[in-house]
């Protein structure tokens, strides 16, 4: 190596495609000094990589300081653009070695730029943190064309995990806990929702995901604390409510009818509605402490059939006749429920009502 200094790495070899890789351990502390992102000002065909969101990295510098005994991170990938040199120090395994990289090379990343920008932030809080290590896999830098192959082919075949699986393997998140307590009690929601699809299938047998209940269970338990006994019997004595309440979803429970049809006349087990019914609850639970079961199981009088487009269009079912997710319309069946049960809208929500019926006139 021509150049004088240099960082040394334990590292193992390895080869793919026929071109040799690097594995190694980087001290935390050490990340962001050595391994570079491109310029957000850099046009995108200059860079190898995409821009930092940096709107992610405080959540991701949380996630390490809240869970500083079990906190994970994958690998970051890398490039060598400069002077390395691997020599071997395995009399059994010539791919283990130390890694020697000139001080004058460059490290791009190529895959994990959001895991450093956290790590730099989590460590400015918690120094003692730059002790500890990531992997990182360096390839050898052979241009800008070669860099941006490989962010193309990591991320190519990458599938984001579906939220009821997160939410399913979440032991953190208190209303993830709350929601898969309650699956484990309810027995129609333990047989009727799906715990892996973000969505239902034409012909699935189940009535609910796991994620729309979860939402549910956010928008229910809203300004409420979360770890207090009293509010995780709440939520399982409003989802006994619906559940008795509910006579469209009887026919399912009872096997009167089947899923299938049920989703095809009736809009009660959709998300828009579900979420809804959580706004509702919350604030009969805050506002009516002692009434509100009795108030909430009225949802039994309303007419919840998808031709009922009198009531849910415009508010669940758009203009297309398909049923529309979105914040506003969550807000707007929350209103038309709440004035079903003959419970006296918030100023904030008279306004929704005027401002959409003053759109709808234009």
């Amino acid at each position: 190596m021509k150049s004088n200094f240099f960082y040394s790495f334990p590292a193992i070899k390895g080869k793919q495609a026929n071109r040799d890789f690097f594995v190694i351990m980087c001290p935390l502390s050490i990340l962001s000094k050595l391994f570079l992102f491109d310029e957000d000002d850099l046009p995108p065909e200059h860079r190898a990589q995409r821009i930092l969101n940096k709107a992610r990295i405080p959540e991701m510098a949380s996630y390490i300081l809240n869970n500083p005994q079990d906190y994970v991170f994958s690998s970051v990938t890398a490039s060598i653009d400069g002077e390395f040199n691997f020599k071997s120090t395995n009399d059994i395994d010539e791919k283990i070695g130390i890694l020697q990289v000139s001080m004058d090379s460059r490290l791009l990343i190529n895959d994990g730029q959001h895991r450093r920008a956290a790590i730099e932030e989590a460590i400015k809080a918690a120094p003692e943190l730059g002790d500890e290590t990531i992997s990182v896999v360096l390839f050898i830098d052979e241009g800008l064309r070669r860099s941006q192959q490989i962010f193309a082919d990591l991320n190519k075949h990458a599938v984001n995990v579906s939220k009821s699986i997160g939410i399913l393997y979440d032991s953190r998140d208190p209303i993830a806990m709350i929601t898969k307590t309650l699956l484990d009690d309810n027995r129609y929601l333990m047989h009727f929702t799906d715990k892996e699809n973000p969505s239902l299938s034409k012909f699935s047998p189940k009535l609910f995901t796991l994620s729309s209940i979860n939402e549910t269970n956010k928008k229910l338990v809203n300004k409420l604390n979360e770890n207090d006994p009293k509010t995780i019997e709440f939520v399982k004595e409003f989802w006994d409510v619906l559940c008795e309440n509910m006579k469209e979803w009887q026919f399912v429970f009872t096997k009167a009818t089947n899923p299938t049809l049920f989703r095809r006349d009736y809009i009660s087990s959709n998300g828009v509605v579900l979420e809804a019914l959580g706004l509702v609850g919350n604030y009969l639970y805050k506002n009516n402490p002692n009434e509100w079961k009795s108030i909430l199981s009225n949802i039994k009088n309303i007419d919840w059939h998808r031709s009922n487009l009198e009531d849910w269009e415009g508010r669940v079912i758009g203009p297309n006749g398909r049923i529309v997710k979105s914040v506003t319309y969550v807000k707007l069946t929350n209103n038309l429920i709440k004035i079903k049960l003959g419970i006296a809208l918030t100023k904030e929500e008279l306004k929704l009502e005027n401002d959409c019926k003053k759109d709808d006139k234009l």
